[in-house]
């Protein structure tokens, strides 16, 4: 599977929002790396769960 985001990228889970904003540390066939403000880095499978780009309020770049 490919996924729409590369190390560097914030990211969100819309499941877990209480965890913040995440960025994206590393992408492993379907295990993405994230490290979330709130709760750390999480080994996410993305296969399972969706994550979201994060875009700021009025920035239309992403």
């Amino acid at each position: 599977m490919i996924f729409d985001f590369e190390p560097g990228d914030k990211v969100v889970n819309p499941d877990n929002m209480a965890w913040g904003i995440g960025q994206v540390q590393s992408i492993i066939k379907e295990k993405i790396t994230v490290n979330f403000e709130n709760v750390g880095k999480k080994v996410i499978n993305g296969n399972i769960i969706n994550l979201v780009k994060f875009k700021k309020y009025g920035n239309n770049k992403d």
